[in-house]
């Protein structure tokens, strides 16, 4: 009798509770108006006040001032100053409502970081560019440059706007006229704060284009630790767009510059480092019209130090991306006598590229109908081996009348219609793969 009271009291007491928890948690809490951002409505994390006198949240106000917008949203006057002033007061006055009310589930916001102000930033650019030349000095002043901007998006966009890639590409430029192994951490900082604010704009590139910022360069490619020559081969993806040449003369004229990059290719660092090394080599073959010189020095000079076959061999098993790549620029040195003689003499080219038709992307097969064209217009009279035999044996006119029937680009049409007909030369002499083996093949699109 006593344990069945206890029980039921018991059960009393939690139903009791369970109501009363029922009752708090139905009380509706209701904002403040004035802890709410105007804009979004919701609560202020980071409180800052206009000119106007009104206050929102920072990251609101400032969409609306990125926007274009030079007026207060609520009074529509005009800013007079359009750095907004954080407001303490009322921050801590929402950090103490957070406080009352965490058991409504309120938590408490963090102290926000105060963001760097535009006059801050030229302050900064002003020191660097006085002690540019004291390798000490600078790293301490870059590196609190790298400390801000990683400490938020909006600090980066106040860093890029006020030009930051200008002086610390001025700054690296008075580095490389001094590089050595003492005061190579300093180049390292500059080269790690560039490449966190790319890309880089026409007056940083012309700088860093210079011939000593690009030997320095592929000095870190050679000799820098993992993370310097990872940042190196990043801003040289970004200097060596296509209209370049001159860069490329340049860096065909650097010892190591080449072996430097093949070698973050055959070494890889990771998949981003490896993509932006193919970019830049990319650059380098791949001329923006046909009479480029340096490029097709290039495409030679990369055949020569083994690119074709590390090429092809990566191609066997490799992400989406990295394969578009590696085809982009295996197409750029198949245009060169150098690069098909390495495509004919090695084993695996004709089987990867026939592979990857249909099978990776559309601009993997755009680049792969390219490659086996340029090898195989020029096979009898450069070769006089066998390799469109070997195509055919592989299936390669099935798959290129499936293109024909799914649809490509015109120039990928007209491409894969010439391999059509040096294919079907050779189709007494092999055997070619029944075409219902292309029957569950999926479409590119």
């Amino acid at each position: 009798m006593m344990i069945s009271t206890w029980r039921k009291r018991r059960t009393e007491r939690r139903v009791a509770k369970r109501g009363l928890m029922e009752d708090i948690t139905s009380i509706e809490l209701v904002i403040p108006r004035h802890f709410t951002c105007p804009i979004s409505l919701d609560l202020m994390k980071d409180p800052v006040t206009l000119s106007t006198g009104i206050t929102y949240d920072r990251e609101n106000i400032e969409k609306w001032i990125e926007a274009g917008n030079q007026t207060c949203p609520i009074t529509n006057q005009t800013l007079r100053n359009g750095e907004p002033i954080p407001n303490h007061s009322i921050r801590k006055m929402i950090q103490q409502w957070c406080v009352e009310n965490k058991d409504h589930g309120i938590e408490r916001i963090p102290t926000p970081r105060i963001p760097v102000t535009s006059s801050e930033v030229v302050e900064l650019h002003a020191k660097i560019s006085k002690e540019m030349h004291d390798s000490e000095v600078c790293k301490e002043l870059v590196s609190e440059v790298k400390k801000l901007v990683n400490e938020s998006e909006r600090n980066k966009r106040c860093f890029v706007t006020n030009g930051t890639t200008q002086v610390l590409s001025a700054a690296f430029v008075a580095f490389s006229e001094e590089i050595n192994m003492k005061n190579a951490s300093t180049g390292e900082v500059i080269l790690s704060t560039l490449k966190t604010i790319l890309p880089l704009d026409g007056e940083s590139k012309s700088n860093l284009g210079s011939i000593s910022s690009l030997r320095c360069m592929v000095w870190f490619l050679n000799n820098g630790s993992l993370s310097s020559r990872r940042n190196a081969v990043f801003l040289l993806k970004d200097i060596l767009k296509m209209e370049e040449h001159d860069k490329v003369e340049i860096l065909l004229g650097m010892g190591g510059a080449l072996e430097g990059l093949v070698k973050l290719v055959k070494e890889p660092i990771c998949p981003t480092t490896t993509k932006a090394s193919l970019l830049a080599i990319y650059h380098m073959v791949n001329p923006s019209h046909s009479s480029s010189f340096a490029n097709k020095k290039a495409q030679s000079r990369f055949a020569d130090v083994g690119l074709v076959e590390l090429l092809v061999e990566m191609l066997v098993d490799c992400e989406k991306s990295i394969c578009e790549k590696a085809l982009g620029v295996l197409d750029g040195i198949c245009s060169s006598i150098e690069g098909r003689k390495r495509a004919y003499s090695y084993a695996l080219t004709v089987p990867v590229l026939v592979k990857k038709l249909l099978r990776v992307s559309d601009l993997a097969t755009e680049f792969s109908v390219s490659i086996l064209w340029k090898i195989g217009k020029n096979e009898k009279r450069e070769n006089g081996g066998d390799v469109l035999v070997e195509a055919l044996k592989l299936g390669a006119f099935q798959k290129l009348l499936l293109l024909l029937q799914v649809g490509c680009s015109e120039t990928t049409k007209e491409k894969a219609s010439v391999l059509l007909k040096l294919l079907n030369v050779h189709k007494d002499r092999a055997e070619c793969v029944d075409s219902l083996d292309f029957k569950s093949l999926k479409r590119p699109f």
